[in-house]
């Protein structure tokens, strides 16, 4: 059998694993509000309703699988109102209705990054002025020296919550001028060359899947302004000994690995014996996670009910975290956070495979009846 041929084998071996994915899906849409929820025991939530994270993430989950297309006039009109309902007038800001959210800047940039993206996947528009239509941008921005400093105050005693703090300020530089922005990308990039593990070419303290993640996040800054990430051939060494060594317990370090490796796939040789064997570690790591719904949870023995949960430890009491933005209760289900990243997992293989990546149409059937039933 061919590299190529066996490729397509373990992917489509591996494709029976959404069997039921679509089904709990459709159970997860709230026809109230447009929206969907994080995980079915978020219905019973009291004075809870569908966030904005988890209903980005269904309708990636629906472009993905060819299903956006035939999403009826209705069903687009109402997630429409849904996101248009989460924008604050005065800021141009998206915000769920928890008191948390306004406090925490990583989700914040994500909900704006969200919404807006949805809205124009839908053919929508915000109600409000967007924030980056506006030159209000962060004190810590003032200058270069203020922009470094502020990311040497940032703590990286857990890379992956630290690397996506900093990574909070990309959409800020973004919408400066060339010109305005250059000093400010040539200081970070100066700061993070000096931080960098010359050794594991990871960032921040933890264990080898927290300190990956904490890379996964901070490769957002090189994306977003087009500059090779240094030492990917120590990060690709250290990633593959990680998932040939290490237990994935979370969903996002099945994922990352993997995104982190499309993101130099085409920029160094990688033998493709190596790819297969990732293939097929991933793919079983992401076996452990698929739950008797038919979704997948983000930990390995449930879902989190929080997103923003870097920062915690595996098996940690997450009644120590009160300001978490809470979106379930933490059972043993699946939740859209991990539904997104397998289907997203699956997608990145197509592409380093060079195959295709077909919607499981044998299995998203009557996605849309089931919807409304």
């Amino acid at each position: 059998m061919s590299l190529s041929t066996s490729f397509a084998a373990v992917i489509e071996k591996n494709d029976r694993l959404f069997e039921r994915f679509f089904h709990w899906l459709a159970g997860q849409y709230d026809h109230k509000s447009g929206g969907f929820y994080y995980a079915r025991s978020s219905f019973d939530m009291e004075g809870f309703s569908p966030d904005i994270e988890s209903t980005a993430m269904a309708l990636n989950i629906l472009q993905r699988s060819g299903l956006l297309e035939g999403m009826p006039d209705d069903i687009r009109l109402k997630m429409i109102r849904f996101f248009q309902s989460k924008q604050d007038q005065g800021t141009g800001y998206f915000y769920d209705q928890d008191e948390h959210m306004p406090n925490d800047e990583v989700m914040v940039a994500r909900a704006l990054a969200y919404c807006s993206g949805s809205l124009a996947k839908l053919g929508g528009e915000p109600r409000y002025p967007l924030p980056c239509s506006s030159t209000t941008k962060p004190e810590y921005l003032k200058s270069p020296a203020d922009y470094v400093a502020w990311l040497q105050r940032v703590d990286l005693r857990n890379s992956w919550r630290g690397c996506d703090l900093m990574g909070s300020a990309n959409h800020y530089l973004r919408r400066m001028s060339e010109g305005e922005r250059k000093p400010f990308v040539e200081a970070a990039l100066s700061y993070f060359n000096s931080i960098q593990d010359p050794e594991t070419g990871l960032w921040g303290e933890g264990s080898l899947y927290i300190r990956i993640s904490g890379t996964f996040k901070l490769r957002g800054f090189y994306l977003t302004f087009g500059i090779p990430m240094p030492r990917m051939d120590r990060i690709y060494e250290t990633m593959l000994y990680c998932l040939r060594s290490e237990k994935a317990v979370d969903m996002c370090w099945v994922r990352n690995p993997v995104d982190l490796l499309g993101c130099f796939y085409g920029m160094m040789a990688i033998p493709d014996e190596e790819l297969l064997e990732i293939m097929e570690i991933t793919y079983a790591n992401m076996s452990h996670f698929l739950k008797p719904d038919g979704g997948f949870s983000r930990e390995i023995d449930h879902s989190p009910p929080a997103p923003n949960v870097a920062q915690v430890k595996a098996g940690e009491d997450y009644s120590n975290m009160p300001k978490a933005v809470r979106i379930g209760q933490g059972l043993a289900e699946g939740d859209m956070n991990a539904g997104t990243q397998t289907l997203w997992i699956r997608e990145l293989f197509h592409r380093m495979a060079k195959l295709d990546p077909a919607p499981l149409t044998a299995y998203t059937g009557h996605f849309w009846d089931n919807i409304r039933n």
